[in-house]
């Protein structure tokens, strides 16, 4: 397990992180979500060992990131990893294996052929969605306890998407590794992580199960027989709404079957519940904050 307990960072005078408490259990893929500056990479440096945090501590099974025997059980892909221009896929596995003994070359070599990548290549030919690949790849094949990754969907069409969200679940299956995955793709999230945890303004907003926290909000489309006025539905928990004379689109917080007896009130001549996922309810929080500091 990954505990964070009242993590503090800050580059120079700008707080990145500020008193963040989180655990993470094992055997489970966390997603990491926020605006750009929200942390998210400051987060994965630090839980990698590569930032030594200011304030707090970071623990994995009661042991520090600073220890060698667990850093070995930690990988960490950042968004734009580094290569040599003169490394290929063979030689990059090569330079790993001296920091993880247990790199199995056959895993390695099996996902490379999946992703049709050649072993032998200069990797500063390599498209970005092909550097990732390998580096994909290169994780899978050390078998880490804990894996972090930063926007790994970055660069990757939607095959080979598909791929990596599958050998990451089946990897989880099998290795009982924890993952935690930040990314800007959170439909990507939605179906493949078992939690998330939101950071906005330099702490943890939101954590918990992604459909538990998409299902305590509803969307409805209403269609009234005369214009209305979106003071109308002030009285509602709402997090967003959009009011073009007499068609209505809204987001509430709450139960649906209440929220819909609530807005029935209002005498709507249609109503209808439509789907609200993950990235559309992200967005309407994010919206509705930055309204509410202007």
């Amino acid at each position: 397990m990954i505990e964070v307990k009242g993590l503090t960072h800050a580059f120079g005078e700008k707080v990145v992180l500020n008193g963040v408490d989180l655990s993470v259990p094992e055997n489970t893929i966390m997603g990491l979500v926020g605006i750009n500056g929200a942390g998210k990479s400051t987060l994965l440096r630090l839980l990698a060992g590569v930032y030594l945090p200011l304030y707090g501590s970071i623990s994995y099974d009661g042991v520090g990131p600073e220890v060698a025997e667990t850093r070995q059980k930690i990988f960490f892909l950042p968004d734009d990893p580094y290569y040599t221009t003169w490394m290929t896929p063979a030689s990059l596995f090569q330079f790993y294996s001296a920091f993880y003994p247990q790199i199995d070359p056959k895993a390695y070599e099996e996902l490379l052929r999946a992703y049709d990548v050649d072993m032998k290549g200069k990797m500063r030919n390599f498209s970005k969605g092909m550097r990732r690949q390998v580096f994909i790849a290169l994780a899978l094949a050390i078998k880490p306890r804990y894996l972090l990754l930063d926007e790994a969907f970055d660069g990757l069409d939607p095959l080979s998407r598909k791929l990596f969200k599958d050998a990451i679940i089946s990897f989880v299956e099998q290795e009982h590794t924890t993952v935690i995955i930040a990314s800007h793709s959170l439909r990507e999230l939605e179906d493949f992580c078992d939690s998330f945890v939101l950071l906005d303004n330099n702490r943890i907003k939101h954590q918990g199960d992604i459909a538990q926290h998409v299902g305590s909000y509803c969307k409805f489309e209403l269609a009234f027989r005369e214009p209305v006025e979106e003071a109308a539905f002030e009285h509602l928990p709402v997090l967003a709404v959009n009011v073009r004379e007499r068609f209505v689109q809204i987001v509430l917080e709450g139960d649906s079957e209440q929220m819909r007896q609530e807005l029935e009130k209002l005498s709507p001549a249609v109503m209808d519940e439509m789907p609200l996922d993950f990235e559309e309810m992200f967005i309407h929080d994010v919206q509705k904050k930055k309204g509410a500091e202007k």
